[in-house]
């Protein structure tokens, strides 16, 4: 059975300094980018009224709910900052998860009205401003890329920083494919050129909100962060020296950029002591990026453990 000693001795909670820029900065990067992007929207719905182009009420949408991400996102990132409390030992990092997830639903449900007009578009073609479409494009690419630049400096460093990034990346690159539907109909006349630009950017960014849909899912599953092999770690844990086996691995997200982990190490030859197991957590973060480990020690003489077989939580 397991030693009582090393029951009380072997709880291993490390906090980890992350290097995100700090809350200050990341608010005022959301202010900016929301203060930007729902300028842009409006700008965009009223263009897209006014010369007929389905493709620019389609790209609004999108923008639309980009502003809603941004604004989640941001309130994620407020409350994940709150320390612990005795209600919520992990404080509210989980609030980036139900983000995520709310982000994923808001931009299907967008692109469901999207696709009901633009269908209806193809049987009933409206007369398109393609000098609009191009001009209001061009205003979105600079507002997207300015709005990018702002999360450069934490892209590397914070998930979510990253997830903005790329997201209004992608929006530039949504905005130059409306420019080129513009010409395209100036050229040669046909406006069927519209619906057709608004049924691909609707099937790109369903294709994306899906991806962010089924990560988001997975991460409110608890499931093993996609960047981790919970069969590496295993391996790592097993080959330390002193461990003879191990069981209950558990790993899984805290928050949108936090990983922890809790295990029992069965160690025969006795507790190895809290620096064993400072050095230890200190090579999972480095090793795996598991910056939140518990750890419990049981030395197992002579006696099966409790709690050994995996397929018990």
């Amino acid at each position: 059975m397991r030693h009582p000693a090393a029951m009380s001795a072997s709880h291993d909670h490390h906090h980890h300094h992350h290097g995100p820029p700090p809350a200050g900065q990341r608010s005022k990067a959301f202010a900016i980018a929301v203060a930007l992007n729902a300028g842009f929207t409006l700008t965009e719905i009223v263009a897209g009224l006014l010369s007929g182009s389905m493709a620019l009420i389609a790209d609004a949408g999108h923008n639309l709910s980009d502003v809603l991400s941004l604004m989640l996102a941001w309130a994620a990132s407020a409350l994940s900052s709150r320390p612990p409390s005795a209600r919520y030992t992990y404080g509210l990092k989980s609030s980036s998860i139900l983000a995520a997830i709310a982000n994923a639903a808001l931009l299907l449900v967008a692109l469901g009205a999207i696709l009901l007009e633009t269908i209806q578009r193809f049987s009933d073609p409206h007369p398109v401003q393609g000098t609009t479409m191009m001009v209001v494009a061009a205003i979105g690419i600079v507002v997207n890329t300015l709005s990018a630049f702002l999360f450069v400096s934490g892209r590397k460093s914070d998930i979510n920083l990253r997830a903005a990034f790329f997201h209004l990346i992608g929006d530039a690159a949504v905005s130059v494919g409306v420019m080129l539907a513009g010409l395209a109909v100036i050229l040669t006349g046909a406006e069927i050129i519209d619906p057709i630009t608004s049924l691909i950017i609707t099937a790109l960014i369903a294709w994306g909100s899906w991806g962010l849909l089924r990560d988001a899912v997975k991460m409110g599953m608890l499931a093993v962060p996609e960047n981790i092999d919970e069969a590496k770690v295993r391996t790592f844990l097993v080959a330390r020296p002193g461990v003879a086996a191990l069981h209950d691995l558990h790993i899984w997200p805290i928050s949108t950029t936090e990983t922890a982990m809790t295990t029992h190490l069965v160690m025969p030859g006795g507790y190895p002591g809290d620096s064993f197991l400072h050095e230890l957590a200190h090579e999972l973060e480095h090793e795996f990026g598991i910056g939140h480990t518990t750890i419990q020690v049981e030395t197992c003489s002579g006696a099966e453990c409790a709690l050994e077989s995996d397929a018990v939580v």
